[in-house]
């Protein structure tokens, strides 16, 4: 097949994408070979394709195609994640714009609708994978609410409840008032709003005095149950035990110490309200008051109710929270127990998904045993059974782990994975994995299901057994349990990885995956977190539109450096694709000059010191790229491959192979031919996991073949092939002329205009690769002669390389005199600029005032303007 004369990337990649995947070869059979297995994090059934799937995917695909062209029987299970407030939320937007509410449909109906739209609507993230490269086990596709996943599920909330590992309790949650659900601290998003700081004058009981506090919630005074105070604060130490009766209810509360009270902030009393904030709820349980006996004072629409003790105002029962709040100032105005109010900045949490600040409220809900399935988790990672890649990640595994509360793992909602649970009338519970189990284990008490669904992480928490079978004990299980390596963000570090890291080893006895890596996030071109309001996203689908899916991944692969963000600029991808352009012109001169594919995988036999040379490096490049595969060095892997083929191969080795190809001596011309296009597999090979689509592409084009490159065999890096004397002199005229051409241009020397190269210092070894390497030195470097003596006179540009001295006398050539000059002065412009740029930088005033930004510019521009100074000096001097 003759390769096109222009690479473009559209016109390939469906075509193999379709071919791949209809043919089966994301999943060979290999049932005999070791087997390698990733499973993917479960985007939202919702969900589109943004940047940072683009990454995390695109690294899992490097390691999975790697593995598969190793032989082995790579799994990469595929699947999305049911995602229960957000799907509902969609669903329920749906149903409005035809005048149909959620309460109105009924559940059963609800959730048929939510069925309906996943079936019609919700494979628009598998079709965009599908484009990036994603070479999963679609035929195998998972999805969190399917008959067998969700058998699963239960079987873990029953076992886990069976165990004492799951009970109901009264704890406070994240409350989203528009959906009247609890939600995780994920789905929690913390704004800076403008508030107030109103500092209040509650009256001691005995009529003695007061006491100040101040609160962003006045509202919620009207649950307080305690005044704490810091055990060490001498103003208040005489009375702690005493009591306050608080305004407006007049309830009577007690003066407790904790040391949650900071005597440096405010007047070191803080009014505590256990229903109602996370930290006053601990302050709370420690002062001995239960759960149950809280005081709660809103309801799930975030609305004031009464109180147990009756001793709200009646006019503010029923209104929002903040008209209460409006209402409650009056009040404490015109008893006088406003001291002051105080404008303050004030970090407010809000449901990322509704947009309601969230409510710290007390309700029943269901909860895991985090603490102790948690233990075994931190182990696994000190002894190591569980490798964490960076290790600074480590650290952070431990803090949460070790400090970690009840998993709240119940939601309100309608679509999910319903509780397993049924109550008689007298509110006893039965736990079980089917209805007809709760009424057997109930006797004759009627009984009606927990109307709550888990939370998705509860479930997700199962994937990287739950999609292989379990729990029954199938042949896919025991052979892709535990997985390899999880690829993930370090924000669901504790959300899910430590959770399935828990239940894993809780329910399967062994870690879920051998080593954990975590990648950072994916910014803007200037460093800054992306986000829609700034405007600055960027689509993964517009830059695969624009430079193909390949320049992508390439460009994601050699940015991810461990334990950094990407700063992500369209530049890296253009720049990419022009790689890939560059590789395609490439294979278009091989073919052109009668190269084609290998028929070999070991390295034909060479005479040629320049196929000598490029086989060795071609196996200096295997033993790179295995290496840096084997660390997740991603970035280090992509830039091996890109250095070896755009340098080596490209500007190189094709260009010093010109002469024997068009030459007369065949036997000569034929090896070339035979080296060359045997390298040319073994990049098609290396870069197949980073540039799966134009590797493919080429791969048949070069030859007709007996088998895709997708499942070809990944090359073996025989240091035998590695021929020192050869990679040597080759080396050393790859320098030389590097050298000559740098002093070339640096002098304005005209690019046609043919110089006399005299050598002088030379070694024996030196002078014999200068009689061997003439033709191609003079080809390259513009030569119309070299000479084995000293140049002596003046006006002639020097380059030293290893112990010889090569002279291009330039009388003539160039107007001597106007270059110094030039020269000169720009050594002394760039000399001054520099100084200037180091005095800014040695002045504390700069350092310490100027923003960072500025700094780093001006140490860039300084070392930049050092270089320049140097290299024109360099220049002047070789001029002589």
């Amino acid at each position: 097949m003759t390769i096109d004369k222009t690479f473009d990337p559209a016109a390939i990649e469906a075509h193999w994408y379709a071919h791949w995947e209809g043919s089966g070869l994301f999943r060979p059979a290999r049932d005999e070979a070791e087997p390698f297995t990733i499973v993917i994090p479960p985007p939202n059934v919702t969900g589109s394709l943004h940047i940072g799937h683009a990454l995390d995917n695109t690294l899992q695909d490097i390691l999975v195609r790697h593995a598969r062209l190793q032989g082995k029987d790579a799994l990469w299970v595929v699947g999305t994640d049911h995602a229960g407030i957000a799907t509902q939320m969609v669903v329920e937007r749906n149903l409005a714009k035809e005048g149909v509410t959620r309460a109105a449909l009924g559940r059963e109906a609800f959730v048929d609708k939510v069925w309906e739209w996943k079936a019609e609507s919700g494979g628009q993230i598998t079709r965009q994978l599908r484009r990036l490269g994603a070479s999963c086990d679609w035929a195998n596709e998972r999805f969190t609410m399917d008959e067998g996943f969700s058998r699963a599920v239960v079987k873990v909330f029953v076992e886990l409840y069976k165990q004492g590992l799951l009970y109901r309790d009264k704890r406070l949650v994240n409350w989203d008032p528009h959906f009247r659900t609890a939600i995780s601290d994920l789905e929690v998003e913390t704004k800076e709003r403008n508030g107030q700081f109103w500092h209040l004058r509650y009256p001691l009981a005995d009529g003695s005095g007061s006491i100040s506090v101040a609160t962003t919630r006045p509202e919620t005074m009207l649950a307080d149950m305690a005044v704490a105070v810091n055990p060490e604060d001498e103003r208040y130490k005489a009375l702690i035990g005493q009591q306050i009766r608080l305004p407006i209810t007049g309830r009577l509360i007690p003066i407790v110490a904790d040391e949650h009270a900071d005597p440096e902030l405010g007047s070191g009393a803080v009014k505590i309200t256990p229903g109602h904030d996370f930290n006053d709820f601990e302050v709370g349980r420690r002062a001995g008051f239960k759960p149950a006996d809280m005081l709660n004072m809103l309801d799930a629409d975030a609305k004031v109710v009464q109180t147990a003790d009756g001793l709200i105002p009646a006019d503010l029962i029923g209104l929002d929270r903040f008209e209460a709040r409006d209402q409650l100032v009056k009040l404490l105005e015109e008893s006088g127990v406003l001291e002051k109010v105080e404008d303050r900045v004030i970090q407010t949490p809000f449901g990322d998904r509704s947009g309601a600040v969230i409510e710290p409220w007390l309700t029943d809900q269901w909860y895991v045993d985090a603490e102790t399935l948690a233990k075994p988790a931190l182990e696994a990672v000190r002894s190591g059974d569980i490798r964490v890649v960076p290790e600074t990640w480590k650290k952070t595994w431990y803090n949460w782990l070790e400090n970690i509360q009840p998993w709240c793992v119940s939601r309100q909602l309608w679509w999910g994975h319903q509780i397993p649970a049924w109550y008689a009338d007298d509110g006893e519970v039965f736990v079980a994995e089917s209805e007809v189990e709760a009424q057997r284990l109930a006797g004759n008490k009627p009984l009606r299901r927990d109307s709550d669904v888990l939370d998705t992480w509860f479930s997700s928490a199962l994937w990287p057994f739950g999609t292989l079978g379990w729990p029954e004990q199938s042949e896919t299980l025991k052979r892709h349990y535990p997985n390899d390596v999880l690829i993930s963000g370090f924000d669901i570090l504790f959300f899910w990885d430590a959770r399935m890291a828990m239940q894993g080893l809780h329910f399967m006895g062994e870690r879920p995956w051998k080593t954990l890596y975590l990648h950072g996030l994916v910014r803007d071109q200037h460093g800054a977190k992306m986000s829609k309001s700034k405007g600055n996203t960027v689509d993964p689908l517009g830059l695969i539109d624009k430079y193909g899916a390949d320049a992508l991944r390439f460009t994601l692969a050699a940015m991810e450096s461990q334990g950094r963000d990407i700063k992500l600029d369209e530049k890296r991808v253009e720049g990419y694709r022009n790689f890939a352009t560059k590789l395609w012109n490439a294979a278009r001169f091989a073919q052109s000059n009668g190269i084609g594919g290998s028929t070999t995988l070991e390295p034909p036999v060479a005479t040629q010191a320049v196929n000598r040379w490029i086989i060795a490096e071609t196996v200096r490049t295997i033993q790179a790229l295995d290496l840096a595969l084997a660390d997740l060095r991603f970035d280090e892997a992509a830039n091996t491959i890109y250095h070896f083929v755009w340098s080596q191969f490209c500007d190189w080795y094709l260009e010093l192979t010109k002469p024997i190809l068009q030459g007369e001596d065949q036997a000569a011309a034929d090896e070339t031919r035979a080296v060359a296009g045997w390298v040319l597999d073994q990049i098609l090979v290396l870069l197949h996991p980073f540039m799966p689509f134009i590797t493919e592409d080429l791969w048949h084009a070069l030859a007709t073949r007996d088998h895709d490159l997708i499942v070809a065999k990944w090359p073996m890096a025989d240091a035998r092939a590695i021929d020192p004397e050869a990679s040597a002199e080759i080396s050393w005229l790859i320098r030389l002329v590097q050298e000559i051409r740098a002093a070339r241009a640096e002098l304005n020397v005209p690019p046609g205009a043919k110089l006399t190269l005299h050598v002088s210092g030379a070694s024996a070894e030196t002078t014999a690769r200068v009689d061997r390497q003439q033709a191609t030195l003079s080809r390259l470097a513009r030569l119309e002669a070299i000479r084995p003596t000293a140049f002596e006179g003046a006006g002639a540009a020097q380059v030293v390389v290893d112990e010889a001295t090569f002279a291009l006398p330039l009388e003539g050539v160039i107007d001597l005199a106007a270059e110094r000059g030039r020269l000169a002065k720009g050594a002394e412009a760039a000399e001054k600029e520099a100084a200037s740029l180091a005095g800014r930088l040695n002045n504390p005033a700069f350092v310490e005032k100027a923003k960072p930004e500025a700094v780093a510019k001006a140490r860039e521009d300084h070392a930049a303007k050092s270089a320049e100074a140097e290299r024109l000096r360099a220049a002047l001097t070789r001029l002589g």
